[in-house]
C-alpha cells in the first residue's frame, strides 16, 4: 500500500512540473511540524519545502530540520510574513510556488486540487477553502462561522467572475515567473495577499478559488491575539483601497465588489457600534438591538449549506452567536483603522503575529 502511494506521488509530480513550498516561520516550533507533515503526506508531494526561520528564538529550526526540509534564516528578522517569503523566493526554480503559514495544515489532496486552476495559462494565483483547525473558544467559533459563510457563498460568487477579492495568504499557489516578475509579496501594506491579488488583476491575470483544496489554519483563541489580527486586517484593507482605487476603477466587477465591501464595512460598523445603541437609549426601545441579528436568515442558509457536507450542522448552529460578537468587535477595529488611515493620515505598519 505504501509503495502504491509513493508511486502515485511520483506520477503526480511528473505531471505537475514542479512545486516549491515556502513556509514563513517565526517562533512556530509548536505548529510547523504539523504543517510540514501535511505537505509530505499530500497525494501530490512538492519538489521542495523551504522553511524560512525568521530569526526565531525557539526550536523552529530544529523541528523543521527533523523533517528533512530546506531551512533558510535571514541575518535579522524581516519584520513581516511577506518579508520572510521574499527572502526565500529567489531560491525557487520550479514552475510553481506555494506559500503556506506555519500554523496551517492541508487536506490530503489540497495541492492536487489547487494545481488544476493552472490549466488556464492566464491564471497567476489560486487559493482554496479555509476552515479553522480548532473550534473551541468564542473567537475560534466566530471565525469558523465567518469562514464557512464566506467560502461557501461570497468566494463562490467572486470566483464565478474570476475575481476572488483575496488569494488567501495562509495557503495560495502562484506561477513563479509571474510572482518573481512582480517582485514577490509587497511590504507596502499589512495585507500583502490582498495587495498581490489586486495587482495581478490590474496587469491582466486571473486568480481562481478552488473549494476542493482545503486548508486548516490555527485561528486566534483569545482576545489578545484576535485583536492583533483584526487590527492588521483592518488597516491592511484600508491601505489597499487607498493604494489601488484608481486601478480598480478600470475593472468593473472588482470595482463594484470593493466599493460594496468598503461601504458595507464602514456603514455596518458605524450602525452596530453607534446607531443601534443610541436609538435604543434615546427612544427607550430595546427592540433596536434586534438589528444586531436581523440578517440571521440570510446568513443561516449558506452557513448550513456549507456545514451539512462536513457533517457539522450542530457545530455551525452552536457557533452562530459567537459570530455576532466577533462582527461587533471587528466593526470597532475597522472604524478605528478608517479614522487612523483616512482622517489622521497615520498608517499603521507594525506586523503583529495573530495567533
Amino acid at each position: 500500500m505504501l509503495n502504491n502511494v509513493k508511486n502515485m506521488n511520483k506520477l503526480n509530480q511528473g505531471h505537475f512540473k514542479g512545486l516549491t513550498v515556502i513556509i514563513p516561520a517565526y517562533n512556530e516550533a509548536e505548529s510547523v511540524g504539523d504543517t510540514i507533515r501535511s505537505l509530505q503526506e499530500q497525494t501530490m508531494v512538492p519538489s521542495e519545502i523551504i522553511v524560512v526561520d525568521d530569526c526565531s528564538n525557539d526550536s523552529t529550526s530544529s523541528v523543521a530540520c527533523s523533517f528533512g526540509v530546506t531551512i533558510v534564516r535571514p541575518s535579522q528578522n524581516t519584520g513581516s510574513k511577506a518579508g520572510a517569503q521574499n527572502f526565500a523566493l529567489p531560491r525557487v526554480k520550479t514552475e510553481f510556488v506555494m506559500a503556506i503559514d506555519a500554523d496551517t495544515t492541508l487536506g490530503v489532496n489540497a495541492i492536487e486540487n489547487l494545481r488544476t486552476a493552472f490549466e488556464d495559462p492566464e491564471v497567476a494565483a489560486a487559493c482554496g477553502f479555509v476552515i479553522p483547525r480548532y473550534v473551541r473558544t468564542l473567537w475560534e467559533r466566530g471565525r469558523y462561522v465567518e469562514y464557512l459563510f464566506a467560502f461557501t457563498f461570497y468566494k463562490q460568487v467572486q470566483d464565478y467572475y474570476e475575481k476572488p477579492l483575496i488569494s488567501s495568504g495562509c495557503f495560495s499557489m502562484y506561477r513563479t515567473k509571474v510572482l518573481q516578475a512582480h517582485g514577490g509579496w509587497s511590504t507596502r501594506t499589512l495585507a500583502e495577499d490582498m495587495d498581490l491579488t489586486w495587482s495581478f488583476y490590474q496587469i491582466g491575470y486571473k486568480v481562481r478559488f478552488i473549494p476542493q483544496a482545503v486548508s486548516y489554519p490555527i485561528e486566534p483563541h483569545n482576545y489578545k491575539f484576535i485583536s492583533k489580527q483584526l487590527r492588521r486586517w483592518s488597516h491592511g484593507f484600508v491601505q489597499n483601497v487607498k493604494l489601488h482605487w484608481k486601478g480598480l476603477l478600470e475593472i468593473p466587477y472588482l470595482r463594484s465588489a470593493v466599493a460594496v465591501a468598503t461601504w458595507d464595512a464602514a456603514i455596518a460598523s458605524f450602525v452596530f457600534l453607534f446607531v443601534l445603541p443610541a436609538l435604543a437609549i434615546i427612544l427607550r426601545n430595546p427592540l433596536f438591538f434586534i438589528g444586531y441579528v436581523i440578517d440571521v436568515p440570510a446568513l443561516l442558509v449558506p452557513l448550513l449549506v456549507g456545514a451539512l457536507p462536513r457533517k457539522e450542522f450542530g457545530k455551525a448552529l452552536l457557533s452562530l452567536p459567537a459570530f455576532f460578537v466577533l462582527r461587533t468587535v471587528n466593526a470597532f477595529f475597522f472604524l478605528k483603522a478608517v479614522w487612523s488611515e483616512c482622517v489622521q493620515c497615520r498608517s499603521f505598519m507594525v506586523y503583529e503575529k495573530g495567533h
